[in-house]
Protein backbone atom coordinates (compact mmCIF):
# COMPACT_ATOMS: atom_id res chain seq x y z
CA UNK A 1 0.00 0.00 0.00
CA UNK A 2 1.34 3.14 -1.03
CA UNK A 3 2.01 5.96 1.73
CA UNK A 4 0.17 9.52 0.94
CA UNK A 5 2.97 11.59 2.25
CA UNK A 6 1.63 14.97 1.14
CA UNK A 7 -1.56 13.85 3.41
CA UNK A 8 -0.10 13.46 6.52
CA UNK A 9 2.20 15.45 6.24
CA UNK A 10 -0.56 18.58 6.01
CA UNK A 11 -2.44 16.71 9.09
CA UNK A 12 0.75 16.63 11.22
CA UNK A 13 1.32 20.17 10.20
CA UNK A 14 -2.25 21.51 11.04
CA UNK A 15 -2.57 19.15 14.06
CA UNK A 16 0.88 20.63 15.82
CA UNK A 17 -0.24 24.09 14.91
CA UNK A 18 -3.88 23.54 17.15
CA UNK A 19 -2.10 22.25 19.77
CA UNK A 20 0.05 25.28 20.00
CA UNK A 21 -2.58 27.67 19.01
CA UNK A 22 -5.20 26.20 21.89
CA UNK A 23 -2.62 25.98 24.59
CA UNK A 24 -1.36 29.86 23.81
CA UNK A 25 -4.90 30.91 23.70
CA UNK A 26 -6.54 28.56 26.71
CA UNK A 27 -3.77 27.75 28.89
CA UNK A 28 -0.32 29.47 28.78
CA UNK A 29 -1.75 32.74 30.52
CA UNK A 30 -2.47 30.51 33.86
CA UNK A 31 0.32 28.14 33.48
CA UNK A 32 2.52 31.01 34.00
CA UNK A 33 0.18 32.92 36.59
CA UNK A 34 1.20 30.09 39.00
CA UNK A 35 4.54 29.53 38.22
CA UNK A 36 6.52 32.11 35.78
CA UNK A 37 9.43 29.42 35.11
CA UNK A 38 6.83 26.51 34.46
CA UNK A 39 7.80 24.27 31.39
CA UNK A 40 5.47 23.65 29.08
CA UNK A 41 3.81 20.05 28.72
CA UNK A 42 5.34 17.71 26.54
CA UNK A 43 2.59 17.49 23.56
CA UNK A 44 3.21 21.98 23.38
CA UNK A 45 6.92 21.63 23.61
CA UNK A 46 7.13 19.27 20.60
CA UNK A 47 4.31 21.20 18.67
CA UNK A 48 6.45 24.31 19.30
CA UNK A 49 9.73 22.38 18.00
CA UNK A 50 8.30 20.58 15.24
CA UNK A 51 5.86 23.21 13.49
CA UNK A 52 7.84 25.79 12.17
CA UNK A 53 10.08 23.09 10.52
CA UNK A 54 7.69 21.01 9.62
CA UNK A 55 5.91 23.59 8.53
CA UNK A 56 8.91 24.96 6.28
CA UNK A 57 8.32 21.93 4.56
CA UNK A 58 4.92 22.13 3.88
CA UNK A 59 5.46 25.20 2.34
CA UNK A 60 8.40 24.57 -0.07
CA UNK A 61 6.96 21.47 -1.29
CA UNK A 62 3.47 23.09 -1.85
CA UNK A 63 4.58 26.07 -3.15
CA UNK A 64 8.32 25.88 -4.64
CA UNK A 65 9.16 22.53 -5.87
CA UNK A 66 9.92 18.73 -5.02
CA UNK A 67 12.22 15.83 -6.55
CA UNK A 68 10.93 13.02 -7.51
CA UNK A 69 12.42 9.34 -8.58
CA UNK A 70 11.41 7.78 -11.84
CA UNK A 71 10.12 4.51 -11.38
CA UNK A 72 9.08 3.19 -14.98
CA UNK A 73 10.70 2.93 -18.57
CA UNK A 74 7.14 5.01 -20.18
CA UNK A 75 9.07 8.24 -20.28
CA UNK A 76 12.27 6.53 -22.33
CA UNK A 77 14.36 8.09 -23.67
CA UNK A 78 13.45 11.44 -22.12
CA UNK A 79 13.45 9.92 -18.45
CA UNK A 80 15.72 7.32 -17.65
CA UNK A 81 14.23 4.52 -14.61
CA UNK A 82 16.09 5.74 -11.20
CA UNK A 83 15.92 9.54 -12.16
CA UNK A 84 15.64 12.12 -9.80
CA UNK A 85 13.41 14.84 -11.27
CA UNK A 86 12.96 18.29 -9.27
CA UNK A 87 9.44 19.17 -10.33
CA UNK A 88 8.31 22.82 -10.41
CA UNK A 89 5.22 23.56 -8.38
CA UNK A 90 4.15 27.70 -9.24
CA UNK A 91 5.07 26.97 -12.92
CA UNK A 92 1.14 26.25 -13.43
CA UNK A 93 -0.15 28.69 -10.45
CA UNK A 94 -0.02 28.18 -6.70
CA UNK A 95 -2.23 25.43 -5.56
CA UNK A 96 -3.25 24.46 -1.68
CA UNK A 97 -1.45 21.32 -0.59
CA UNK A 98 -2.94 17.83 -0.66
CA UNK A 99 -6.47 19.76 -2.22
CA UNK A 100 -4.55 21.36 -5.47
CA UNK A 101 -7.08 23.82 -5.28
CA UNK A 102 -5.68 26.46 -7.92
CA UNK A 103 -4.83 29.59 -5.03
CA UNK A 104 -3.44 32.19 -8.05
CA UNK A 105 -2.79 31.52 -11.04
CA UNK A 106 0.84 32.24 -12.87
CA UNK A 107 0.22 29.90 -15.89
CA UNK A 108 -0.88 26.79 -17.23
CA UNK A 109 0.56 23.32 -19.14
CA UNK A 110 1.60 24.16 -22.60
CA UNK A 111 2.16 21.28 -25.68
CA UNK A 112 5.37 19.47 -25.20
CA UNK A 113 5.61 20.19 -21.22
CA UNK A 114 6.52 16.95 -18.98
CA UNK A 115 4.39 17.56 -16.00
CA UNK A 116 3.73 15.46 -13.03
CA UNK A 117 0.36 14.83 -12.21
CA UNK A 118 -2.79 12.38 -10.40
CA UNK A 119 -4.21 10.53 -13.26
CA UNK A 120 -7.75 9.83 -12.88
CA UNK A 121 -7.59 5.98 -11.83
CA UNK A 122 -4.50 5.82 -9.39
CA UNK A 123 -3.53 7.87 -6.62
CA UNK A 124 0.10 8.23 -7.11
CA UNK A 125 2.06 10.78 -9.00
CA UNK A 126 2.13 10.16 -13.14
CA UNK A 127 4.75 12.06 -15.24
CA UNK A 128 4.19 11.93 -19.13
CA UNK A 129 4.25 15.05 -21.59
CA UNK A 130 1.32 17.17 -22.68
CA UNK A 131 0.24 16.59 -25.94
CA UNK A 132 -3.36 17.98 -26.30
CA UNK A 133 -4.81 21.35 -24.21
CA UNK A 134 -8.10 22.41 -23.39
CA UNK A 135 -10.40 22.26 -26.68
CA UNK A 136 -8.12 20.64 -28.55
CA UNK A 137 -8.80 17.94 -31.31
CA UNK A 138 -6.21 14.73 -30.78
CA UNK A 139 -6.05 11.85 -33.24
CA UNK A 140 -3.62 8.87 -33.01
CA UNK A 141 -3.54 7.26 -36.21
CA UNK A 142 -0.38 4.97 -37.30
CA UNK A 143 1.86 6.03 -34.20
CA UNK A 144 1.70 9.83 -35.95
CA UNK A 145 -0.10 12.69 -33.59
CA UNK A 146 -2.48 15.06 -35.10
CA UNK A 147 -3.37 18.03 -33.23
CA UNK A 148 -6.61 20.09 -34.49
CA UNK A 149 -6.32 18.66 -37.83
CA UNK A 150 -2.49 19.11 -38.17
CA UNK A 151 0.22 16.42 -38.22
CA UNK A 152 3.12 16.80 -35.82
CA UNK A 153 6.65 16.61 -37.37
CA UNK A 154 8.80 13.41 -37.26
CA UNK A 155 12.16 12.49 -38.37
CA UNK A 156 13.90 8.66 -38.33
CA UNK A 157 17.05 8.94 -35.94
CA UNK A 158 18.42 5.56 -35.57
CA UNK A 159 16.74 1.91 -35.08
CA UNK A 160 17.49 -0.79 -33.25
CA UNK A 161 16.41 -4.80 -33.12
CA UNK A 162 15.51 -7.05 -30.05
CA UNK A 163 17.37 -10.51 -31.38
CA UNK A 164 15.25 -12.48 -29.05
CA UNK A 165 11.94 -10.87 -29.52
CA UNK A 166 12.29 -9.33 -32.99
CA UNK A 167 11.00 -6.12 -31.94
CA UNK A 168 12.25 -3.30 -33.68
CA UNK A 169 12.69 0.22 -31.64
CA UNK A 170 12.93 3.45 -33.32
CA UNK A 171 14.20 6.67 -32.33
CA UNK A 172 12.35 9.90 -33.53
CA UNK A 173 12.62 13.22 -33.10
CA UNK A 174 9.19 14.75 -32.59
CA UNK A 175 8.25 18.22 -32.77
CA UNK A 176 5.42 20.23 -30.88
CA UNK A 177 5.15 23.92 -31.21
CA UNK A 178 8.70 24.26 -33.07
CA UNK A 179 10.60 22.27 -30.10
CA UNK A 180 12.05 18.88 -30.20
CA UNK A 181 12.40 15.65 -28.29
CA UNK A 182 12.67 12.44 -28.81
CA UNK A 183 10.59 9.10 -28.69
CA UNK A 184 10.23 5.38 -29.19
CA UNK A 185 8.06 3.68 -31.46
CA UNK A 186 7.81 -0.17 -31.88
CA UNK A 187 7.05 -1.93 -34.69
CA UNK A 188 3.75 -3.61 -33.44
CA UNK A 189 0.37 -3.11 -33.94
CA UNK A 190 -1.69 0.01 -32.38
CA UNK A 191 -5.07 0.78 -32.78
CA UNK A 192 -6.41 4.62 -33.87
CA UNK A 193 -8.05 6.94 -31.89
CA UNK A 194 -9.15 10.74 -30.89
CA UNK A 195 -9.96 13.24 -28.54
CA UNK A 196 -12.18 16.03 -27.93
CA UNK A 197 -10.76 17.94 -24.43
CA UNK A 198 -12.91 19.23 -22.60
CA UNK A 199 -12.65 22.35 -19.94
CA UNK A 200 -9.95 21.57 -17.72
CA UNK A 201 -8.64 18.17 -19.36
CA UNK A 202 -5.18 17.53 -20.46
CA UNK A 203 -3.78 14.71 -22.91
CA UNK A 204 -0.87 12.92 -21.47
CA UNK A 205 1.54 10.49 -23.41
CA UNK A 206 4.53 8.36 -22.31
CA UNK A 207 8.11 9.47 -25.06
CA UNK A 208 8.19 5.33 -25.32
CA UNK A 209 4.91 5.53 -27.13
CA UNK A 210 4.66 1.53 -27.55
CA UNK A 211 5.45 0.93 -23.23
CA UNK A 212 3.19 3.94 -21.34
CA UNK A 213 0.04 3.33 -19.75
CA UNK A 214 -1.37 7.27 -20.46
CA UNK A 215 -4.72 8.89 -21.94
CA UNK A 216 -4.87 6.23 -24.37
CA UNK A 217 -5.72 4.20 -21.62
CA UNK A 218 -7.34 6.10 -18.79
CA UNK A 219 -8.28 9.26 -20.38
CA UNK A 220 -7.08 12.71 -19.98
CA UNK A 221 -5.82 14.21 -17.04
CA UNK A 222 -8.14 16.95 -14.92
CA UNK A 223 -6.60 20.18 -13.94
CA UNK A 224 -7.10 20.01 -10.40
CA UNK A 225 -5.03 17.09 -10.38
CA UNK A 226 -1.74 18.55 -11.47
CA UNK A 227 1.38 18.64 -9.34
CA UNK A 228 3.84 20.57 -11.40
CA UNK A 229 6.22 20.70 -14.60
CA UNK A 230 9.32 18.42 -14.27
CA UNK A 231 12.09 21.03 -15.39
CA UNK A 232 15.21 18.99 -14.94
CA UNK A 233 17.19 15.45 -13.26
CA UNK A 234 19.42 16.46 -10.46
CA UNK A 235 20.59 12.96 -9.48
CA UNK A 236 20.52 9.27 -11.16
CA UNK A 237 20.12 5.74 -9.38
CA UNK A 238 20.23 2.34 -10.98
CA UNK A 239 18.15 0.03 -9.13
CA UNK A 240 19.74 -2.21 -6.10
CA UNK A 241 22.77 -1.39 -4.67
CA UNK A 242 24.18 1.00 -6.49
CA UNK A 243 25.54 4.82 -5.61
CA UNK A 244 23.79 7.62 -6.78
CA UNK A 245 25.52 9.66 -9.65
CA UNK A 246 25.61 13.32 -10.42
CA UNK A 247 26.88 12.81 -13.88
CA UNK A 248 23.83 12.49 -15.64
CA UNK A 249 21.94 15.69 -14.44
CA UNK A 250 20.22 17.77 -17.16
CA UNK A 251 17.35 19.98 -18.17
CA UNK A 252 14.46 18.23 -19.64
CA UNK A 253 13.44 18.83 -22.97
Amino acid sequence: MDIDLPAILLWVVGLLGLIWVIDKVCFEKSRLAKDQEASDPKPVEYAKAFFPVLFLVLFIRSFVGEPYQIPSESMLPTLQVGDFIWVNKYSYGLRLPYFGTKVLDIGDPERGDVMVFVPPHDPRFFVKRVIGLPGDQVRYENKALYINGERLKYKLVKESKNSFSKVVIREYIETIEGQDHIIHRMNIMDGSRSWSLKEGEYLMLGDNRDNSQDSRFWGAAQEEKIVGKAVAVWMHKDPGFEWPTFMQNRLIR
